[in-house]
Formats: C-alpha cells, structure tokens, sequence
C-alpha cells in the first residue's frame, strides 16, 4: 500500500523511481520540497515503515526498473537495517540501490549498512538548503549511472 506518492505524471523512459522509506512527516515535505525545488522530476513513492516499504517494492506499485531506494534508519514496526537485510535476502529487490538517509551519526550503523552494501550513507541535513543539494546532488549522479 502506497501510504503517499507524488501525484501521477508521465514519467519519462529514463525516470528514477525513487521509494522514499520516512516516517517523519516534516523530512518527507523536505524531500518533497526538494525535488520541487531542484527540479527533480522522478516518481517519488512514500512508505512510512520497513513492512510497508516491503509490501510496496513486491507488490507492483512501483515499476521494477530503475529505481532506488532513500531509506532512514529510525523507523517504526521494521527499521531501516532490518528492511535492508530483507531486501538484500530477497533476489529480486537485491540489485536495488539503496542510499541511507538519517539522522544517526553512529558509528555502528554506518558500518552495518556499508556491510548490506549501501551506496551511500548520509546524515539528514539541518538545513533546507542543504537538503535541496542533496537530493540535487543524489539526482545528478544517478542521472549519469546507468541502472538497468
């Protein structure tokens, strides 16, 4: 079940659809905000949870290609290493990419996520301004990465 999603727009052949796993309402409006803002023009599909993130990358709510996965590890009900270890048992979502987007700082997170095999880890920003670099910045990279 999809619990939010950018209103539906044509995407283009080489759109990124990207699964936004938050469950603070104010870091997805940033996210949101930042795309707007960046000109970012990707699907964005929304779950609040691990389950509900799992449930919608099986389902066929979101296109199996090209996508990747914004994932906090602060999460309710499924965490977001608990969701990333289900995702790197299941042979299907395993070539997802997934970038790690939260607020913790610890080192041990860091190191359990890089060990699931991350694409990257990064520390929610302060400031808006900052958070509109970087989804500018993860846009740009995954524009010029080829995903099958």
């Amino acid at each position: 079940m999809i619990s939010d999603s950018v209103p539906f727009r044509e995407p283009s052949p080489r759109a990124l659809n990207v699964v936004l796993v938050e469950d603070d309402a104010i870091d997805v409006m940033n996210v949101r905000r930042a795309f707007d803002k960046g000109k970012i023009a990707n699907p964005l599909y929304v779950a609040g949870d691990g389950i509900e993130a799992l449930e919608m990358l099986r389902s066929h709510a979101i296109p199996k290609e090209r996508r990747i996965i914004l994932l906090d590890i602060n999460l309710p009900r499924m965490n977001g290493i608990e969701l990333l270890q289900e995702i790197r048992k299941d042979p299907i979502l395993r070539p997802t990419p997934v970038v790690i987007l939260t607020t913790s700082n610890d080192d041990h997170d860091k190191f359990k996520a890089y060990d699931l095999n991350v694409a990257g880890y990064l520390l929610k920003p302060v400031t808006f301004v900052s958070f509109v670099e970087i989804m500018a910045a993860l846009n740009r990279y995954w524009t010029v990465v080829e995903l099958s």
